[in-house]
């Protein structure tokens, strides 16, 4: 389930700016806002997830900030709009329309570093109603897709899409969030398709910014064309595509 907030700044309280690099701030914030109504469900959510052999995954993922007006300065982003949107999807049953309405209606947060942070009142929380699915279906980025290939001398790449490797890669990470998310693998065989069809853009995101524990992740933004069952299909729509969705990766919108 997909839901839109309506974020107006307090320019009143720290000012307007926000770190560029700001996934890990806003991850750590959706953990923030689920614990104050539902321990249970923020520490599953953050320690567990969901399990496939060693590998844990969080079924849910969200955008950038989509801001109307905005400038660059050195690291960080100044807002000049009084609001901005942001979407978060989850596929979890349990994130159910009241469940997230609850958690995030009314919420005063703050999203930042000591350097930039800017108070957000959450004006309104509105769910976005689910595309009706097709086997073939166009899609633009809200958040850059990760993929990662992992070397035979044990180093990690992350690769463009539109990399020969990179549609299997996308295909077993979808099988995977089947799997942890229904409990059982997906057994029929299955046309797969997934085909860039604009220049991916690479953008390269600083998570834990400042600290020992840094680390930088590419992702990249384009429009894609994708060919799967409808019910893979949906799991790639709410959780989406490639990895690291829960640190803010992966998120996309059907083209219009």
């Amino acid at each position: 389930m997909r839901f839109k907030l309506t974020l107006q700044i307090d320019k009143t309280s720290f000012g307007c700016k926000i770190p560029i690099n700001y996934n890990y701030e806003i991850s750590s914030l959706v953990y923030r806002v689920l614990s104050k109504s539902d321990d249970a469900f923020s520490h599953w959510l953050h320690e567990n997830g969901f399990q496939k052999g060693n590998k844990r995954f969080k079924l849910f993922t969200f955008s950038r900030l989509q801001i109307p007006q905005y400038r660059i300065e050195n690291e960080c982003i100044r807002i000049l709009s009084d609001t901005v949107d942001w979407q978060i999807s989850f596929l979890p049953d349990r994130s159910t329309q009241e469940f997230i309405r609850g958690v995030f209606q009314n919420q005063t947060f703050e999203l930042g570093t000591r350097v930039a942070n800017v108070r957000f009142h959450v004006r309104e929380v509105s769910v976005m109603p689910p595309p009706i699915f097709a086997e073939t279906m166009v899609f633009e980025t809200l958040s850059p897709i990760c993929i990662s290939l992992r070397r035979k001398n044990g180093k990690v790449d992350y690769i463009s899409p539109d990399h020969p490797e990179a549609q299997s890669l996308i295909r077993k990470n979808l099988l995977n969030k089947y799997f942890v998310f229904h409990g059982k693998e997906y057994d029929s065989e299955f046309n797969f398709n997934f085909e860039v069809l604009s220049k991916p853009k690479s953008v390269l995101v600083t998570i834990k910014s400042g600290t020992p524990q840094e680390t930088r992740v590419r992702g990249f933004m384009c429009r894609f064309r994708m060919t799967a069952p409808e019910e893979l299909m949906r799991v790639m729509y709410e959780a989406g595509a490639g990895e690291k969705g829960s640190v803010g990766f992966g998120m996309c919108s059907v083209a219009i």
